[in-house]
């Protein structure tokens, strides 16, 4: 597993569309991004390729000063498709049905396994309030299936996050929209905090996400006050954590540095720019997958520090928890 993980970015394109400007902030600090911005991205698509898509976390080389590009804001990249044959599912409990294809226009039917799955599959609301992980499964025509419940009618983002097991082939991470129809009120984005709950966990964040600078993201997990010290191996890690931005939703995935079973888990990241990001930390214990998430602003500057064995950053018991965001992800069990 690698210890240094660089998150990939993208060329900022989108600013030229919507003329929408990110503020630069402090660590954990206030939320500046226009709303507007966030819910206008979902109509349009990315003109700049996004080059190195996903996985480059796990790729060395020289970063460019305003930080390594981002994936998932692409339909096609590398060669490869992302073909949704549903397009559009109805709210509620549902099925998603895909492929990937090469520059011929075949399904792709082999895959590298990274993580313990040969494909990893993110679906985000556009307005950053819902959240799910998924493990679609593979048919040997290459078409790929997983249930979803989508609870409310909207703006939905997929992304299918994988390497081909073809001869030079590097990972990627393709985007494409999802609607759900129906009447829809994008909710606004969870305010900034120093901690979340989920199910009667507590995760405090510490650390840095910095524009073209490697940060560390620091979260320690507690439940009913005392840190949690045996956390269970998820897909190979302790923990896995997916940074979405704000307004184009460019995807972000990561893996923790090396550390024990908590109840910290760490991460260096990269951010792509300044601006507002989601950040959604998976993590398992007692046979059950749990997401925590957090808003948080790139910008440089430092967060409170938690100190080492410590449930949370100090000062942050009085800090407001970070409200559960509208329908986010709940229990998985496996």
């Amino acid at each position: 597993m690698n210890t240094g993980v660089r998150i990939t970015a993208y060329a900022a394109a989108l600013a030229a569309a919507f003329g929408a400007a990110y503020g630069v902030g402090k660590g954990v600090g206030p939320v500046n991004a226009p709303a507007s911005s966030r819910h206008a991205a979902h109509a349009a698509q990315a003109a700049a390729p996004a080059a190195g898509g996903g996985h480059a976390g796990h790729e060395e080389g020289e970063q460019a000063a305003q930080g390594p590009t981002a994936g998932g804001l692409q339909i096609s990249e590398g060669g490869y498709t992302l073909a949704l044959d549903t397009p559009q599912v109805a709210p509620g409990p549902g099925e998603l049905r895909f492929s990937v294809k090469d520059r011929e226009g075949r399904k792709v039917t082999a895959f590298k396994e990274e993580h313990g799955k040969e494909l990893h599959f993110i679906v985000a609301s556009r307005d950053l309030t819902v959240y799910r992980h998924l493990h679609p499964v593979r048919a040997e025509d290459g078409t790929w299936s997983t249930p979803v419940d989508l609870p409310a009618p909207g703006a939905y983002k997929v992304f299918a996050d994988f390497t081909a097991a073809a001869a030079g082939a590097k990972g990627v991470t393709l985007g494409a929209d999802v609607s759900v129809p129906g009447p829809y009120a994008p909710a606004p984005l969870p305010p900034v905090a120093p901690t979340a709950e989920v199910d009667g966990y507590q995760v405090a964040l510490a650390g840095t996400l910095d524009p073209g600078k490697a940060g560390e993201l620091r979260l320690t997990v507690s439940k009913d006050g005392k840190p949690v010290t045996d956390l269970e191996p998820y897909l190979g890690a302790y923990g896995h954590l997916v940074a979405l931005r704000d307004g184009d939703l460019a995807y972000l995935h990561v893996h923790p540095n090396a550390g024990g079973p908590g109840p910290d888990v760490s991460f260096t990241a990269t951010a792509p720019s300044a601006g507002t990001y989601r950040l959604f930390l998976d993590f398992q214990h007692r046979g059950q997958v749990r997401t925590a998430a957090f808003t948080v602003r790139a910008g440089g500057g430092q967060a409170a520090p938690t100190a080492p064995g410590s449930p949370a950053a100090p000062g942050s018991a009085s800090a407001p928890s970070a409200p559960s965001a509208p329908e986010a992800p709940g229990v998985h069990s496996h």
